[in-house]
């Protein structure tokens, strides 16, 4: 990840296992605590970006089912693995977000390996995944391996403060052989999360500080989506 020298560079979106670049009306700076910089920012997206998140992860549910759990579990230890390999530079990227210390942030990188080799099974289907900024990739994990070690794929919305490490646990798992569709990004906030439902999620995930869940769960609630809360 390469950021201009006149200015912070957006992050894209993930979508069918590759970058997706969009426009949209605003974007968030993504500041980091510590120094009061902005190193990046994200596209505040909303329904079109949403349904073609959806769309990708929807096309893709079918054959990652039929893999069978031995395979996915494999598809989740690679990823494990090659995370370990990386760990120093995933850590980086949770401190520059956050302004966390370098021992906070390696230790998220170390629970986010182990959460990657858990062996809980939740349910199937398509599933939106959305995370506050306290535990932005190890809170990520924790929603997302039980969903798809049963087969179910997924369109990720982290925090707009920290969405650096989903990012590139996105753009990891495809480099080691992940289907396309399988993971899938959004950024945004209320307007992405409310076009993830429209979109026709099965299940909606949260993770993170009860106080922001409980909104996400009214947003879900206006949809008829069903919602639930890990953490």
């Amino acid at each position: 990840m390469e950021f201009a020298p006149e200015g912070p560079m957006a992050i894209p979106l993930w979508i069918n296992g590759r970058a997706y670049l969009t426009v949209g009306e605003r974007f968030f700076d993504v500041v980091n605590p510590a120094t009061g910089q902005a190193r990046h920012r994200v596209p505040m997206c909303g329904a079109d970006e949403a349904a073609q998140a959806v769309a990708a992860a929807r096309d893709a549910q079918g054959a990652w089912a039929d893999l069978g759990p031995s395979a996915r579990q494999l598809c989740l230890a690679r990823l494990a693995d090659a995370l370990e390999r990386y760990a120093g530079h995933f850590a980086k990227l949770l401190s520059q977000d956050s302004g966390r210390t370098d021992d906070l942030a390696s230790a998220e990188v170390t629970a986010t390996v182990a959460g990657l080799r858990a062996m809980s099974v939740g349910e199937t289907g398509v599933a939106a995944l959305v995370v506050d900024d306290s535990q932005p990739l190890a809170g990520l994990v924790a929603a997302a391996v039980p969903a798809l070690l049963a087969g179910a794929t997924l369109v990720v919305k982290p925090s707009p403060k920290a969405p650096s490490a989903a990012f590139a646990l996105c753009e990891l798992a495809t480099r080691n052989d992940w289907p396309a569709g399988v993971l899938n990004l959004v950024h945004g906030d209320g307007p992405a999360i409310e076009g993830l439902c429209a979109a026709g999620v099965d299940y909606l995930v949260y993770a993170g500080a009860s106080a922001l869940g409980a909104q996400v769960g009214e947003l879900a609630a206006k949809h008829g989506t069903a919602f639930v809360t890990v953490g």
